[in-house]
Protein backbone atom coordinates (compact mmCIF):
# COMPACT_ATOMS: atom_id res chain seq x y z
CA UNK A 1 0.00 0.00 0.00
CA UNK A 2 1.47 3.76 0.15
CA UNK A 3 2.50 4.93 2.96
CA UNK A 4 0.26 8.26 2.61
CA UNK A 5 -2.38 9.49 5.28
CA UNK A 6 -5.90 8.21 5.20
CA UNK A 7 -8.06 10.73 3.82
CA UNK A 8 -11.80 10.89 5.49
CA UNK A 9 -13.43 11.25 2.03
CA UNK A 10 -12.10 11.06 -1.38
CA UNK A 11 -12.18 13.72 -3.81
CA UNK A 12 -14.88 14.17 -6.38
CA UNK A 13 -11.97 12.86 -9.36
CA UNK A 14 -11.09 10.42 -7.46
CA UNK A 15 -15.07 8.88 -6.25
CA UNK A 16 -15.77 9.22 -10.10
CA UNK A 17 -12.65 7.00 -11.28
CA UNK A 18 -13.36 4.66 -9.10
CA UNK A 19 -17.27 4.57 -9.25
CA UNK A 20 -16.34 3.94 -13.06
CA UNK A 21 -14.11 0.85 -12.15
CA UNK A 22 -16.67 -0.68 -10.14
CA UNK A 23 -19.38 -0.10 -13.37
CA UNK A 24 -17.12 -1.56 -15.11
CA UNK A 25 -16.52 -4.57 -13.17
CA UNK A 26 -20.14 -5.12 -12.29
CA UNK A 27 -20.27 -7.79 -15.32
CA UNK A 28 -19.99 -11.61 -14.72
CA UNK A 29 -18.47 -12.04 -17.64
CA UNK A 30 -15.49 -8.98 -17.67
CA UNK A 31 -14.89 -10.06 -13.95
CA UNK A 32 -13.90 -13.44 -14.93
CA UNK A 33 -12.11 -12.02 -18.19
CA UNK A 34 -10.16 -10.03 -16.29
CA UNK A 35 -8.67 -12.27 -13.52
CA UNK A 36 -7.95 -15.53 -16.61
CA UNK A 37 -6.12 -12.32 -17.69
CA UNK A 38 -4.39 -11.70 -14.20
CA UNK A 39 -2.91 -15.14 -13.81
CA UNK A 40 -1.35 -14.88 -17.45
CA UNK A 41 -1.75 -13.88 -21.23
CA UNK A 42 -4.68 -14.98 -22.99
CA UNK A 43 -6.08 -15.08 -27.26
CA UNK A 44 -10.26 -14.30 -27.38
CA UNK A 45 -10.60 -18.10 -27.74
CA UNK A 46 -8.74 -19.43 -24.73
CA UNK A 47 -10.63 -16.79 -22.97
CA UNK A 48 -14.09 -18.21 -24.31
CA UNK A 49 -13.65 -21.04 -23.20
CA UNK A 50 -12.47 -20.43 -19.52
CA UNK A 51 -15.04 -18.05 -18.73
CA UNK A 52 -17.89 -20.59 -21.15
CA UNK A 53 -18.83 -17.49 -23.54
CA UNK A 54 -18.52 -16.70 -27.05
CA UNK A 55 -15.71 -15.12 -29.11
CA UNK A 56 -17.63 -12.61 -30.14
CA UNK A 57 -18.80 -11.96 -26.64
CA UNK A 58 -15.13 -11.93 -25.07
CA UNK A 59 -14.11 -9.87 -27.88
CA UNK A 60 -16.57 -6.86 -26.57
CA UNK A 61 -15.87 -7.35 -23.37
CA UNK A 62 -12.19 -7.07 -23.67
CA UNK A 63 -12.45 -3.90 -26.48
CA UNK A 64 -14.19 -2.25 -23.13
CA UNK A 65 -11.56 -3.70 -20.74
CA UNK A 66 -8.64 -1.98 -22.92
CA UNK A 67 -10.36 1.22 -23.22
CA UNK A 68 -10.80 1.40 -19.87
CA UNK A 69 -6.84 0.53 -19.69
CA UNK A 70 -7.17 -2.20 -17.97
CA UNK A 71 -6.18 -4.70 -20.40
CA UNK A 72 -3.58 -4.36 -23.11
CA UNK A 73 -3.02 -6.28 -26.19
CA UNK A 74 0.00 -7.46 -28.50
CA UNK A 75 -0.08 -9.15 -31.86
CA UNK A 76 1.92 -12.37 -32.98
CA UNK A 77 0.83 -12.79 -36.46
CA UNK A 78 -2.52 -13.48 -37.00
CA UNK A 79 -2.98 -14.16 -33.32
CA UNK A 80 -3.78 -11.05 -30.82
CA UNK A 81 -3.10 -11.96 -27.28
CA UNK A 82 -4.18 -10.31 -23.90
CA UNK A 83 -2.74 -9.15 -20.70
CA UNK A 84 -4.17 -7.75 -17.61
CA UNK A 85 -2.11 -4.00 -16.81
CA UNK A 86 -3.08 -3.23 -13.21
CA UNK A 87 -2.08 -4.41 -10.64
CA UNK A 88 -4.56 -2.74 -8.14
CA UNK A 89 -7.12 -4.09 -10.15
CA UNK A 90 -5.66 -7.59 -8.79
CA UNK A 91 -5.73 -6.56 -5.38
CA UNK A 92 -9.17 -5.67 -6.02
CA UNK A 93 -11.06 -8.51 -7.56
CA UNK A 94 -8.98 -10.79 -4.89
CA UNK A 95 -10.59 -8.81 -2.28
CA UNK A 96 -14.19 -9.06 -3.58
CA UNK A 97 -13.74 -13.01 -4.74
CA UNK A 98 -12.42 -13.37 -1.40
CA UNK A 99 -15.29 -11.68 -0.25
CA UNK A 100 -17.69 -13.51 -2.50
CA UNK A 101 -16.35 -16.74 -0.86
CA UNK A 102 -17.26 -15.95 2.44
CA UNK A 103 -21.09 -14.43 1.32
CA UNK A 104 -21.27 -17.98 -0.47
CA UNK A 105 -20.53 -20.41 2.47
CA UNK A 106 -17.27 -21.60 0.77
CA UNK A 107 -14.77 -19.88 3.20
CA UNK A 108 -14.76 -19.32 6.80
CA UNK A 109 -12.83 -17.53 9.21
CA UNK A 110 -9.29 -17.93 8.34
CA UNK A 111 -9.94 -20.21 5.64
CA UNK A 112 -7.86 -20.08 2.62
CA UNK A 113 -8.58 -18.54 -0.32
CA UNK A 114 -9.04 -19.32 -3.46
CA UNK A 115 -8.89 -16.27 -5.14
CA UNK A 116 -5.28 -14.05 -3.98
CA UNK A 117 -4.19 -11.05 -5.35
Amino acid sequence: MHDRPILPVPDDDHAELAAGTFRLLADPTRVKILWALLQGESSVAALAELVGSSATAVSQHLAKLRLAGLVQSRREGTFIHYSARDAHVHRLLGEALSHAEHESGVATGDDPHAYRA
